[in-house]
């Protein structure tokens, strides 16, 4: 959003309308505001009642500018307190999952989209919360049944788009004797086809790239290998097509996870190399590149060269995304055949996330820790 969306022209008419307010999630100096407001996604767009200090509106993921201006629009109208019960609900749902209380958000969503009168505007984003909120609470089932139920109430809309994308990912990780598996993920792989298909639906290259990687999960899910790696293709094609039309480094490198995950899955890791390094060396200040280079080298079994990309990702790096970086060192170590170094950088990323502060320190970051040194 930063390279493309925040940049755009159209958002200028709200700048005496809003503080726009970026929050570093990584800066300890920002885990006050984290601790008040846990981020559980990045982006998330909150729109924050200044008198209330309370979230007004809460939106999880990217937006598209016609998205984004939406969504302003309906936080300048809850933090004025114009809405009808459904309105109400929705502003309560958000404060729930801005506060971590996810199933008791899904609960508060629901109850918006059923007290919606017909055709309220905000139900598309109501849709998009809940089942992003049941997924999050650990309730795959209901959260593929909500979606299969919701999405023809959203069809043709980025709304739908999410709907669909997240609720085949819910589908997906049914158990095999779950009766309703295969019926729920058969609809919700065909309503994701659809939104993927559907040319008047305004997306940005990351959405389509979203789209891509939830109807090659929905492959694998079916066990139709072929397929998935037939999507894997196309995917990696698309991205390396809308690569080359970024205008700035900022762009290309947005595209640097999403084509690192392509070339994995095709198993061509070293594709990956020239991308990454020109990113290092436009965006010197950042981590991104040189981590994702140590996970491209060790895929290659060039184990020194991972490490010495893991040591610049390390130096560069803060807050709780250094734990991924020391994760991957000890993978590193592991695939090197080096148990003694590997243990030991766990260690590390142990005593390191300990140190971190209240709003970035995660417990169950800690208990992964410490349960992967116990198995190794």
């Amino acid at each position: 959003m930063r390279a493309y969306v925040l940049t755009d022209k159209a958002l200028e008419r709200y700048a005496g309308r809003f503080v726009w307010l970026a929050i570093d999630t990584e800066n300890a100096k920002n885990a006050a505001f984290l601790k008040q407001f846990p981020i559980p996604v990045l982006p998330t767009l909150l729109v924050i009642d200044p008198k209330k200090e309370a979230v007004a509106l809460r939106y999880p993921g990217g937006a598209t500018v016609p998205q984004l201006k939406k969504l302003l629009d309906d936080g300048e109208r809850a933090v004025k307190g114009k809405g009808n019960a459904a309105d109400e609900a929705l502003g309560r749902a958000d404060r729930l999952a801005s506060s971590g209380k996810t199933k008791e958000a899904a609960v508060a969503y629901d109850e918006a989209i059923k007290a919606a009168p017909k055709s309220w505007s905000r139900l598309g984003r109501a849709s998009e919360s809940l089942v992003l909120a049941l997924s999050m609470a650990g309730q795959p089932e209901d959260c593929a049944t909500r979606a299969a139920a919701l999405y023809p109430k959203v069809r043709g809309t980025i709304s739908g788009v999410n709907v669909a994308a997240v609720g085949v990912g819910c589908a997906g990780e049914l158990p095999p004797e779950n009766a309703n598996r295969k019926p729920l993920l058969a609809t919700l792989e065909t309503a994701t086809r659809e939104a993927f298909d559907d040319k008047k639906i305004v997306m940005s290259g990351d959405d389509r790239s979203g789209l891509y990687q939830s109807l090659i999960d929905a492959r694998d899910a079916a066990g139709d290998k072929e397929g998935a790696q037939k999507l894997t293709e196309e995917w990696s094609a698309f991205l390396d097509a809308e690569a080359a039309k970024a205008k700035t480094p900022e762009q290309r490198a947005a595209y640097d996870p999403h084509r690192l995950g392509a070339y994995m899955a095709l198993k061509h890791p070293e594709k990956a190399v020239p991308m990454l390094q020109q990113t290092e060396r436009d965006l010197p200040d950042d981590y991104n590149a040189p981590a994702r280079l140590a996970s491209a080298y060790k895929a290659m079994g060039k184990f020194d060269d991972a490490l010495a990309a893991n040591d610049r990702a390390l130096a560069k790096a803060y807050g709780p995304r250094k734990i991924g970086i020391y994760r991957t060192r000890a993978d590193i170590y592991t695939a090197k055949g080096d148990a003694a170094a590997a243990k030991e950088t766990i260690n590390e990323a142990i005593r390191y996330a300990e140190s971190l502060p209240e709003g970035q320190k995660s417990d169950r970051t800690i208990a992964a820790l410490k349960k992967k040194l116990e198995t190794m």
